[in-house]
């Protein structure tokens, strides 16, 4: 008799936490985390959006994102402020975010992970918080009552940097090439990758 071996489902958020239709989307994962935990293992891996200099900080850009935002808000009812645009000079780099993310995962686990996500993308777009910024990724983790310290030291290793470009490569192999994507895993291994934003309801409809 042939025994076939079944794995746990998994949900893998593939996101950027400067992505704004990530923000928008995190109503619909948090919703997907509670509803679904019984029947799947949810996973967090970092997408790499912008480096620095990719930008320009300018009026047309301002505008581009302005508009944007204005969409992503209107389409998933999740709060933006303008004042980001007041400022003169702004470095659009997400890969300090991502790998803060990251460090948090490694040091305190994925559902701390999950959490901090949360919390810097709220401080970013409802606040315009400098996540680029590491002493504003550290205040950040002090919400959570999580060691500013230990994160810091980890923030600013080699180990840090391989992991963050661990995730960029695992997310480029899964086809997650936007923003944010799902990666749907079946008891059979089969991988479904669905990128870009679905409402709650195109979402569960997706996952059976």
């Amino acid at each position: 008799m042939v025994h076939y071996f079944k794995m746990q489902k998994e949900l893998i958020f593939v996101l950027d936490p400067m992505c704004s239709w990530c923000w928008g989307f995190v109503p619909v994962i948090d919703d997907l985390r509670m509803s679904m935990s019984g029947s799947y293992r949810f996973s967090l891996v970092m997408g790499g959006l912008r480096t620095k200099g990719e930008m320009s900080w300018d009026e047309a850009s301002k505008e581009y994102l302005k508009g944007h935002w204005r969409q992503v808000s209107q389409r998933t009812g999740q709060t933006f402020s303008n004042s980001l645009f007041e400022k003169e000079s702004f470095e659009y780099d997400t890969y300090p975010a991502c790998k803060a993310v990251i460090t948090v995962r490694e040091l305190f686990g994925t559902e701390n992970a999950f959490t901090y996500l949360h919390t810097i993308q709220e401080a970013f777009y409802t606040r315009a918080e400098n996540i680029t910024n590491t002493d504003v990724l550290c205040d950040l983790l002090q919400t959570m009552d999580l060691d500013s310290a230990v994160f810091k030291d980890f923030f600013e290793s080699e180990r840090a940097q391989f992991l963050m470009e661990h995730d960029f490569a695992k997310a480029r192999s899964m086809g997650a090439n936007a923003f944010p994507s799902v990666v749907i895993i079946d008891e059979e291994g089969h991988m479904i990758c669905q990128k870009g934003y679905r409402s709650l309801l195109e979402m569960k409809n997706l996952i059976k």
